[in-house]
């Protein structure tokens, strides 16, 4: 940010607030642990990245990526910790090769709470400075992540350019500073966990937000509507960084308001919170990934070969661990192609079958990978043409695709995908010369710019003056995820993120003391419980499709969990603060809400 701008407009602001907040350290704790099965030449392991394993496990055991094959089918969650190589993959490969026999792993729990990467675990001092009316001047935060012991894959990063380039957020604050410090602990290394830095960041924006309500005596809907990014305004450089490319941020918020009930009383217990949020989705571009200095490109591959009956593969350098990949892909190249869903198999997660390929996380799989398949469905219909020009003896100029079948424009001349499919591989009469057998087509998809998904949550809750207790009584999310392709897988996603961080505001947290963990067991580690968790109403606002990908797709699998935290914290101070208490951190839990009740 700009240093010099935000001090300027601090010595001049009428009216400033502050906050020290702490975004509690949290652990994946997937019910699949992490586990694998080596043989001499193959890997069978649980990994959202089976292309980057390879890599890393044959690079340090000095052999050539075709001497491996990483095979990772579907498995029980990956949140972000099973995205990073870790050394058991290395030595059960080397361990299987020196004795000439499978070799296998599983970790038990503790183990799992004892070596998987963690998440956030930033202490933060962030300043907000504004003018009489509420209107946002100035934002200065800074931050100290704990990395943990040492740097794991995108330890630094995510505290670094992923956190900074989002405390923006969906305002017009016209400058912003930040400062991350780094530090090393006695604990296990922080990476990715689901959202990434983008909780982190809506986090601090949202609570300082509700801070500057009420210390200027402004209801906390009126102040954020008064500093949302007009839709006028897009494209929008932020003064962080990013560019937004579209976005209609006021009517994805009073439609959340409106459907929440948000202006209505409530009896006393009782409080509703809102948060704002925008994510880096479909995380690109490659020359990010280099300038972060990763070994990785950000692309995604895909591959379709259509056989001699007119049926589809796919082969897709994403993973799916409960994303419904299967689902979506499938209805990418039905509606693309005009084939059968039936008709359609998706291959993800084998080396052997997609040779090259980056994998799942940072909510990229359609927006990146979609878009892949996209591109590589427009190869198939551009050699479709040729293919019929020849059948039908008539001009490639001539061929439009439409429903499943080529046709001579302005005839009722057609052949159909089916009748291409069968000619391409019986070349009787065939071009040879000019064009080659078979229907089979590779793309590569590097995005130019993040995918920026946007929305608003709102959380309503009761809080029992004697015992703490917080129940959930209802939430309501509006989120904008451009062109929607499946409304259930989507809807899935964004439940299961909301749970994710409903459970860090509740009551999830990673404890060490003096480096010894105290919280090793799901005795110690309060995982969200089905009864603990409230019906949602979800809508999902497609007026704003991303610009520049093909499908103009944004992710949506993070968004939850990155608003849940900011929507649930301010719903809880709002029910606390006909009592006096007017701070809490994460995670609240009963006894904490107790002791801060006593105290005010």
């Amino acid at each position: 940010g700009d240093h010099a701008a935000v001090e300027a407009a601090f010595a001049r602001a009428p009216r400033r607030v502050e906050l020290e907040l702490v975004n509690n350290r949290l652990c994946g704790a997937a019910i699949e642990t992490r586990g694998a099965i080596a043989t001499g030449d193959t890997l069978y392991c649980g990994t959202q990245a089976p292309h980057h394993i390879r890599r890393y496990v044959c690079q340090e055991l000095g052999i050539a990526e075709g001497e491996l094959r990483v095979v990772s089918r579907d498995m029980g969650g990956g949140f972000g910790y099973k995205g990073k190589h870790y050394p058991e993959e290395t030595l059960l490969v080397w361990a299987a090769r020196k004795l000439r026999r499978p070799v296998k792993w599983i970790a038990r729990r503790t183990e799992s709470f004892l070596s998987d990467t963690q998440g956030r675990d930033h202490v933060t001092r962030a300043e907000l400075a504004l003018d009489h009316d509420g209107h946002f001047l100035a934002l200065r935060v800074h931050t100290r992540a704990d990395l943990g012991a040492y740097v794991s894959s995108f330890g630094a990063a995510i505290p670094g350019p992923i956190y900074s380039a989002l405390l923006a957020g969906v305002y017009k604050t016209p400058a912003v500073f930040v400062e991350v410090s780094g530090v090393f602990s006695n604990t296990v290394p922080t990476d990715a966990y689901r959202g990434a830095g983008r909780p982190e960041a809506c986090y601090v924006l949202e609570r300082l937000a509700d801070q500057a309500a009420r210390e200027l005596g402004i209801d906390r809907a009126e102040i954020r509507r008064r500093n949302l990014i007009p839709v006028s305004a897009m494209p929008y450089k932020t003064p962080v960084g990013p560019t937004y490319d579209c976005g209609d941020f006021p009517r994805v918020f009073e439609r959340a308001l409106e459907i929440s009930g948000y202006a209505k009383e409530r009896p006393p217990g009782r409080g509703i919170g809102i948060a704002c949020y925008v994510e880096s989705s479909g995380v690109a571009p490659s020359r990010l990934a280099g300038a972060m200095g990763a070994r990785v490109g950000f692309y995604e591959s895909a591959q379709l070969r259509v056989a001699p009956d007119g049926g589809v593969s796919a082969y897709l350098g994403t993973h799916n661990h409960g994303q419904g990949h299967a689902t979506t892909y499938a209805q990418i190249i039905a509606a693309q192609l005009g084939v059968p869903l039936e008709r359609i198999r998706i291959v993800e997660g084998d080396t052997a079958a997609v040779p090259v390929g980056t994998g799942t996380f940072g909510s990229r799989s359609i927006a990146v990978g979609g878009s892949a398949l996209h591109v590589a469905g427009a190869k198939i219909i551009a050699k479709g043409r040729r293919i019929a020009a020849h059948v039908l003896e008539a001009a490639e100029r001539d061929i439009e695709f439409r429903e499943g079948a080529f046709a001579v424009a302005g005839t009722d001349r057609k052949v159909t995908f089916e009748s291409v499919a069968r000619a391409a591989y019986v070349p009787h009469n065939y071009p040879l010369g000019e064009l080659e057998p078979g229907l089979d087509e590779n793309a590569f998809y590097d995005p130019p710019n993040f995918a920026f998904s946007n929305g608003v949550h709102v959380c309503e809750v009761e809080v029992d003056r004697d015992t703490g207790a917080v129940q959930i009584l209802g939430y309501w999310a509006v989120d904008d995820i451009g062109t929607l392709i499946n409304p259930m897988v989507v809807h899935g996603q964004l439940h299961g993120a909301v749970v994710q961080g409903l459970g860090q505001a509740l009551g999830e947290r990673t404890a060490y003391e003096d480096g010894q963990l105290l919280s090793a067991s799901f005795m110690d580690y309060a995982l969200p419980r089905a009864t603990e968790v409230p019906f949602f109403v979800s809508e999902l606002d497609e007026s704003q499709p991303c610009t520049h990908n093909p499908l103009g797709a944004k992710g949506c699998g993070e968004s939850g969990a990155i608003a849940a935290p900011a929507a649930l914290m301010s719903a809880i101070l709002d029910a606390l603060a006909p009592y006096g208490v007017s701070d809490l951190q994460m995670p609240a839990t009963p006894q904490q809400i107790w002791r801060a009740i006593m105290r005010a």
